[in-house]
């Protein structure tokens, strides 16, 4: 390890130049997306090639509760062997001292990656494409609520006070002067990214009070997902700074839109360096109608994927900018899967029914798993929609269990993400829902303590 720092990206060099480097955080995602690791002094972790953590992170639920998830020899807690990606380490430019933070990737003692990390289920799902000659292609939009700051969890969230000294307002989608109520805060979002090496494609005021939208530029999925990882972190801490809080949930406020992670695809091929989705004369192939069935038959089996959380499926609501159903079409935001404007080598398909709430490895792997089932299966898709998508019945589930019941059955999309990760998440995530079921909501006991 002693040449380590010679395999950081140049942005983590430049970063820490004329500077003694403090603390390296070791960290790794769980399934809901939290970052879980060990922070240790640099000088410690330039003498370690691994560390470990035991496998019970992946079985811990958003509540911090526990899902009955180890297998047939029991909740015994292995320890997993975590090594270094070097080419993800990054500054932490919020710390007080000089910090780098570096992912890591999961391995059993026999140096097989642990199947429910879910870095490793992406890995799968793209070397599964790599396999067949492909490469794909993703981008992701982030969009996120600056909100003020919620301490009790009984009160509504409330949209934060802007640079004027007052609320953030709806309805102002695009608007500069409303990106400009939030300027201290992007500002601080921009320095971070610059120190972190991640390129910003743009920053818009979407439709919800307080709502901004992010978007990355088209990459490797595994490269975004981690910088998607690392950025909620990032503006979470630039929020912070400025008195209010950022929030991922899918709907945090009612009667607003809720917050997607649109995913823009593509597929290359290895082997001649063009879009799959165009042929050699710029129409649309074969290959561009599977992928867009394959999201189209797979998707609502994957849902609870996408949608992890009961709070999720208030997204899907019909006329708040999210889709109800997988009608696809060119050109049109009413829809679950959109063609975008664009010519034959950028020719792509747009997934528009990730929440953000969804953890970015596991979001990006499904979205890709379905459209690799459509492709290799030759699945055929539903007449392009024409109109407005509302005005049609839903075709995704709408609440959390019956998204839990279809994944469980989905055993296709299971050999594609892997078995014992699909295995484990079910699990999972279905003691996630059944606590939730405990909790009684203040609407019921509004209107039925006294009323029935």
């Amino acid at each position: 390890m002693a040449d380590w720092k010679d395999q950081l990206p140049e942005a983590a060099r430049s970063y820490f130049e004329g500077h003694r480097l403090d603390e390296v955080e070791c960290v790794i995602s769980d399934l809901p997306g939290i970052a879980r690791g060990k922070a240790v002094p640099a000088s410690k972790f330039a003498k370690q090639a691994y560390f470990h953590l035991p496998d019970s992170i992946f079985y811990q639920t958003i509540t911090g509760d526990w899902g009955e998830a180890a297998g047939e020899d029991g909740f015994i807690e292995r320890d997993m062997i975590l090594k270094p990606d070097f080419s993800t380490a990054s500054a932490a430019p919020w710390t007080g001292d000089w910090t780098l933070q570096v992912i890591h990737d999961a391995y059993d003692r026999d140096d097989n990656p642990i199947p429910f990390s879910p870095r490793n289920v992406l890995k799968r799902v793209v070397q599964l494409y790599h396999d067949r000659g492909w490469k794909p292609v993703v981008a992701p939009e982030m969009e996120f609520f600056l909100v003020a700051p919620n301490v009790d969890p009984a009160q509504g969230i409330k949209p934060m006070m802007g640079r004027s000294g007052r609320p953030a307002a709806a309805r102002q989608a695009y608007s500069m002067t409303a990106v400009d109520e939030f300027g201290p805060v992007i500002d601080d979002i921009y320095d971070f990214a610059e120190h972190q090496g991640f390129e910003i494609d743009g920053i818009t005021q979407e439709g919800g009070a307080g709502q901004l939208e992010i978007n990355l530029r088209h990459g490797n999925p595994v490269k975004l997902a981690d910088e998607v990882f690392y950025f909620k972190r990032l503006i979470r801490e630039a929020a912070l700074r400025h008195n209010c809080f950022a929030t991922f949930m899918a709907k945090p406020i009612e009667d607003e839109p809720g917050s997607a992670m649109h995913i823009h695809h593509s597929i290359i091929d290895m082997e001649t360096g063009q879009n799959i989705f165009s042929g050699p004369q710029g129409g649309e192939t074969d290959a561009f109608y599977n992928f867009i069935a394959g999201l189209q038959n797979h998707l609502p089996s994957g849902l609870a994927v996408m949608a992890p959380y009961v709070n999720s499926y208030r997204r899907y609501v019909r006329d708040h900018a999210a889709p109800i159903n997988l009608e696809w079409a060119r050109d049109n935001r009413t829809t679950g899967i959109r063609v975008p404007l664009s010519g034959p080598e950028a020719r792509r398909v747009e997934n528009r029914i990730a929440g953000m709430d969804c953890n970015p490895y596991l979001g990006i792997a499904l979205s890709l798993a379905c459209g690799y089932l459509g492709l290799t299966q030759q699945e055929r898709p539903r007449r392009q929609f024409y109109g407005d998508a509302y005005e049609g019945d839903g075709d995704i589930p709408q609440v959390m269990g019956n998204a839990l019941d279809l994944f469980d059955e989905a055993t296709a999309l299971h050999e594609v993400l892997g078995p014992e990760f699909a295995r484990v998440y079910g699990i999972v995530k279905r003691a996630e829902y059944e606590e939730f079921l405990q909790v009684i909501s203040p609407w019921e006991r509004e209107h039925l303590l006294l009323n029935v």
